[in-house]
């Protein structure tokens, strides 16, 4: 298989990883995001990788980064069988991987293996009830988004505009009343532990051990385990029986973490809508179709959610070590090399990637035949048997929210001008910098 050469795997590193590890692989770093944007930094990666399928044709392409042997991944049908023959002989586990996310969920199914895996992999299901459009709790997890949305928007007219700032706080609101109950609603110096946490894991095996702090942190966690209110998913793991050795509790740090990103794509989602008059029409009508107070499935705006998540990859980098030898038509690779999907040129730029840099919430929903849902190019969140087994409950509560949002407010985005329905839409949208004004009464 045509190895790229020291020159072209240092254009790779500089283009493709670099800017993904100056973001923030585990949490994000707004400075380096505010760079990263101003710089172009991603559209050069997506460049890049556009680039190394035209000369080298299909791939995998290997190469070695410090000693460490990689594939990058540039056909869609070779992202599929990566991701659907996970966990063998493409294990999600990888060293880079366990090192970064033990620093907070040490158990957690992404970093197990073998049957420890697979135990835990069906209690996460289980509790997060993977392919249901409505979770159980969905009625409780309606009325809590609406309750932080108004109290959001309250503040949001009085200052006739809407920050980043202000909108992560009430989103963290949600996450712990859903995740954790309503006693964990103001309960910052939890999400502060995480945050400590996840900014140690971001440095991965440079990083420092913060054992005494994860002590700390599972400590709080499991302490709402214990005294798990009715509706929420601390008390779904409590009553949800596992195996010994599956640690029900030690599974929510990821959820949080995974949750976290759905923020960033919900804000996106907004800032789109906001600059794209006619879908912000769809998804109007679709916020005031029904009863607003009873949990709906909002194709459209799942759609939007969908959309924000494909045009910004909250998981730039999906990686996959395998752990046998492996064959494709240019060779072989040995075991231990390091797969990478990088779903920004996958989602963009891939040749079977039809919308490009296009705003095209249509692509998921029914109407369209969910094109985008056989489209093995298209991984928003992942996919295969280490697919995200909250996709469902994420996309509920994205949705939920812009709903509420949308139902009797517009918006207009006062930040990021590049964001508007005549121009391709940026490579990079930094959600630290985002800020709308808003009008109430629409």
């Amino acid at each position: 298989m045509p190895a790229l050469g020291a020159r072209e795997a240092a254009g790779v590193v500089g283009d493709v990883l670099l800017p993904v590890l100056a973001g923030g692989v585990i949490v994000r770093r707004p400075r380096a995001m505010s760079l990263v944007e101003r710089t172009g930094w991603d559209r050069r990666g997506v460049e890049r990788m556009r680039a190394l399928r035209e000369r080298y044709g299909p791939g995998p392409l290997p190469l070695t980064v410090r000693g460490r042997a990689y594939a990058v991944v540039l056909d869609p049908e070779d992202a599929r069988r990566v991701l659907l023959e996970t966990p063998e002989p493409f294990s999600p586990a990888t060293l880079e991987k366990r090192s970064s996310l033990a620093q907070f969920q040490p158990h957690g199914v992404l970093i197990s293996g073998g049957g420890e895996r697979a135990r835990r992999r069906e209690f996460v299901e289980q509790v997060l009830e993977t392919p249901r459009p409505l979770h159980e709790t969905a009625g409780r997890l309606t009325a809590v988004v609406r309750e932080e949305a108004g109290l959001l928007l309250e503040g949001a007219e009085r200052s006739g505009q809407l920050r980043w700032e202000e909108f992560d706080a009430a989103w963290w609101r949600i996450v712990r009343r859903v995740v954790l109950g309503d006693a964990a609603r103001d309960d910052t110096a939890l999400t502060a532990q995480l945050g400590a946490l996840r900014s140690a894991a971001n440095w991965s095996l440079a990083g420092p051990r913060r054992r005494r702090l994860r002590s700390a942190f599972l400590s709080r966690v499991r302490s709402y385990v214990a005294q798990a209110e009715p509706g929420s998913l601390a008390e779904r793991v409590a009553r949800t029986p596992a195996p010994t050795g599956t640690d029900r509790a030690g599974q929510i740090p990821h959820w949080l973490f995974a949750y976290d990103a759905a923020g960033m794509a919900t804000m996106r989602a907004l800032a789109l809508l906001a600059t794209h008059p006619q879908s912000a029409g769809q998804a109007h009508q679709e916020a005031t179709a029904g009863d607003p107070d009873a949990p709906r499935e909002l194709p459209f705006l799942r759609g939007c959610a969908l959309e924000s998540v494909r045009l910004w990859p909250t998981t730039p980098l999906i990686l996959r070590e395998s752990t046998a030898e492996t064959s494709w038509a240019g060779g072989t690779l040995p075991a231990g090399t390091v797969f990478a999907l990088y779903t920004p040129y996958l989602h963009r730029a891939e040749p079977a990637a039809p919308y490009g840099d296009a705003f095209a919430p249509g692509q998921w929903t029914e109407e369209t035949g969910r094109e985008a849902r056989t489209n093995p190019a298209l991984v928003p969140f992942s996919s295969g048997p280490a697919g995200c087994p909250g996709e469902n409950l994420v996309l509920l509560t994205v949705s939920t929210l812009l709903a509420a949002l949308l139902e009797r407010h517009t918006y207009s985005l006062a930040s990021h001008p590049q964001l508007r329905a005549s121009a391709p839409v940026p490579a990079t949208l930094d959600h630290f910098a985002l800020r709308f004004r808003v009008d109430a009464g629409c």
